[in-house]
């Protein structure tokens, strides 16, 4: 997001803070009703170019979620939802995304609220790396001749009873309703705002064997040292590394792996 986007988004989330600090808010319930008000901005295109004119004044536009909404979603979130549309969007786009990020957020805090925000975190991670490694299960969640309820079914008979609530909500938001992005784009969103949470940055480390809790805290605290945030691991195991290990935080990678070094070394000679 841009310019006044990311101002009103930042405002936003400064709001959602606050509710969300008040223990007596329910965080999952919260985040259910703004995703429902996502999924009714970004198939109804109409309203939500009228209710992100510049043109029309806040007061008028937060008037008319007002009537929209009310009855529909709670004080908190009518609230929450009103104070959005009066703020300024660059586009209209950029609204439904702001509303997706914290109804995502939203379920994110009642997962650290329950102390399983780590929980939460390692399994998006994991599912994401299952998805990568099954063609087959990749293509019947993105099968877009497959419905929104196929797919649910198909992702609780997966993660039900098996993942944290919270892990299977996310999952299954982000499985039906797409929103045009690529099902890893959405995982990897999801990782780095449970990261942004505890404000703690992602790293994900791809090693040849297993690290053990020592080489975990040790790189944990290398990595924190080097980029001066906390730093949560994203472990993965690829027997083909050979040896050391690769971490990647953002677009950076930091390769330590032996084909790496080989690769460099040969290059070296050849040069």
């Amino acid at each position: 997001m841009n310019g006044a986007s990311r101002e009103a988004l930042a405002s936003a989330r400064e709001r959602l803070d606050a509710l969300t600090d008040n223990t007596s808010v329910d965080a999952s319930k919260l985040a259910g009703e703004l995703a429902a008000v996502t999924a009714l901005l970004d198939r109804e295109v109409s309203l939500r170019r009228v209710i992100t004119d510049p043109a029309q004044s806040g007061e008028a536009k937060a008037e008319l979620a007002g009537r929209l909404l009310n009855g529909q979603v709670g004080g908190e979130t009518l609230d929450l939802v009103s104070g959005m549309v009066r703020s300024r969007w660059s586009q209209s786009r950029d609204l439904v995304d702001a509303l997706e990020a914290l109804a995502a957020t939203a379920d994110l805090t009642a997962a650290q609220q329950g102390a399983a925000l780590d929980n939460v975190e390692d399994e998006v991670f994991r599912f994401g790396r299952i998805v990568s490694s099954s063609t087959e299960l990749r293509a019947a969640l993105t099968d877009r001749a497959a419905t929104a309820a196929a797919k649910s079914q198909l992702l609780r008979s997966l993660l039900g009873g098996k993942v944290n609530p919270v892990t299977e909500r996310l999952v299954i938001r982000l499985v039906t309703h797409p929103r045009g992005r690529s099902l890893e784009a959405g995982l990897e969103s999801l990782s780095k705002l449970a990261a942004e949470r505890r404000d703690r940055m992602v790293a994900t480390v791809t090693s040849a064997v297993p690290l053990s809790d020592v080489q975990k805290q040790r790189l944990g605290a290398v990595l924190a040292t080097l980029y001066g945030r906390a730093m949560h691991l994203n472990l993965d195991v690829d027997p083909e590394v050979l040896g050391g290990i690769s971490v990647r935080v953002g677009d950076e990678v930091i390769d330590g792996t032996i084909a790496d070094r080989l690769a460099e070394a040969s290059r070296r000679m050849a040069g």
